[in-house]
């Protein structure tokens, strides 16, 4: 690696930090909230999980960032150019998401980069040179996943109050579901996340032969495995009664679980927004050319991008867990697990879709759908207003952040 290269793996790296401790912090917001864990458990859940999301399933929201925003082939005469602008991104990414963690803002880390990327575009080479298909289907996913995340959230917390809640004896009641919500938890994470896994695994499989696994069967193999084991392990435990928590001691739980397929669903996409210009440089560097429209990230990258994640939430990441888990409603384990499990399923879907959207919007509709089935007049107003505002302004200000740099950056070098 020469000293460019470790430069911009350095300002990526500063990216990732401020990522984790905002993005991360919504995450793990919900789980630590409603005291299912603790701060320092929530950085080991995140550590290994938001590792293993970022490395296994990060390539394709990556390889989107990389390519789908700024059009590459507009940069094929001048590749140093495009080199420049995504040293413009890394910077304003970095320095947006620490001023709006500071504030303890859950901003979203997508449009901080969306609008870098889009801003140092239009500076060098005109409008034409953004891919506005792309804007628009990646705008369509920020709208649409808040809304789809809430709905989740809601139908899953209306049927456990109803089930469970409501009914005469609710542990008892409680103690019948457990089999099958972890039955929906596994089944859920694995159909959405093995597949993808698999396929990379098959990497180093031959491509002919006995050794070749089909992605489908064998995701389908394992996650009905763990599925029955889980559901087995549940049952032999009612059999056994050594459940003797309360309702909510049980959920959290459960709520343990689906924090960890929320730092997993994030790791996997949100890698993207700190990795993608650091993996365009170095293919630059190497290549001497732009990239085509799919760009393979190597693993080096994804391991940086995962490392500053992690460090960057057990360094700075309370402001945002107290805005998340605190300030929008008051949170139980069993609420907070149904919006955990509403934005894991929301985030993992975008992610298999390569679209890079925003893991605290997702969150905080969850957290709102909630609220609806709760009390609509519990929400805290102020912090959702305080938290749609930053969404709002961070894309136009990031634009504008970056196309100053970057003409800064061109005049001096």
């Amino acid at each position: 690696m020469d000293i460019q290269t470790a430069i911009v793996a350095i300002l990526a790296f500063y990216v990732a930090w401020n990522l984790g401790a905002n993005d991360v912090a919504n995450a793990m917001g919900t789980s630590v909230g409603s005291q299912a864990i603790t701060l320092e458990q929530a950085i080991i859940i995140a550590g290994v999980l938001e590792f293993l999301g970022a490395v296994l399933f990060g390539q394709e929201v990556t390889s989107t960032l990389g390519t789908k925003i700024a059009n590459p082939a507009l940069f094929a005469g001048t590749p140093q150019t495009l080199a420049m602008g995504m040293i413009s991104v890394l910077l304003t990414s970095g320095v947006w998401l620490q001023i709006a963690t500071a504030r303890g803002l859950p901003v979203s880390s997508s449009h901080a980069v969306v609008g870098a990327i889009a801003g140092f575009s239009w500076v060098s080479l005109g409008i034409e040179a953004i891919d506005w298909s792309s804007i628009g289907l990646i705008t369509i996913g920020w709208i649409l996943t808040p809304i789809i995340s809430g709905v989740i959230a809601l139908s899953l917390y209306s049927l456990i109050r109803h089930w469970i809640f409501n009914q005469p004896h609710p542990l008892l009641q409680l103690q019948e579901w457990i089999p099958w919500l972890s039955t929906l938890l596994l089944s859920v994470f694995g159909l959405i996340v093995l597949p993808t896994i698999i396929q990379s695994l098959n990497q180093f499989l031959p491509e002919q032969g006995n050794l070749h696994i089909p992605p489908h069967d064998i995701s389908l193999f394992i996650t009905g495995m763990a599925a029955v084991s889980l559901t087995l392990i549940s049952w032999r435990q009612l059999a056994d009664g050594r459940i003797e928590n309360t309702i909510q001691g049980l959920f959290a739980n459960f709520q343990v679980l689906s924090a960890c397929f929320v730092a997993f669903a994030h790791g996997s996409n949100d890698v993207g927004n700190a990795i993608a210009p650091l993996a365009i440089i170095s293919y630059i560097h190497q290549q001497g050319r732009v990239p085509n429209d799919q760009l393979t990230i190597p693993l080096w990258i994804l391991v940086l991008g995962a490392m500053g994640i992690v460090a960057g939430l057990a360094a700075w990441g309370k402001k945002v867990i107290a805005t998340i888990g605190e300030n929008i409603i008051p949170l139980e384990p069993s609420s907070g697990f149904c919006a955990e499990l509403a934005t894991a399923i929301t985030i993992l879907l975008a992610s298999r879709l390569g679209l890079p959207v925003s893991t605290s919007h997702a969150l905080v509709g969850g957290v709102v759908g909630i609220a609806v089935v709760q009390n609509i007049k519990s929400i805290k107003f102020s912090t959702i207003q305080n938290i749609a505002a930053a969404w709002l302004i961070t894309i136009p200000i990031s634009a504008a952040f970056s196309a100053t740099i970057f003409v800064c950056l061109m005049a001096i070098f």
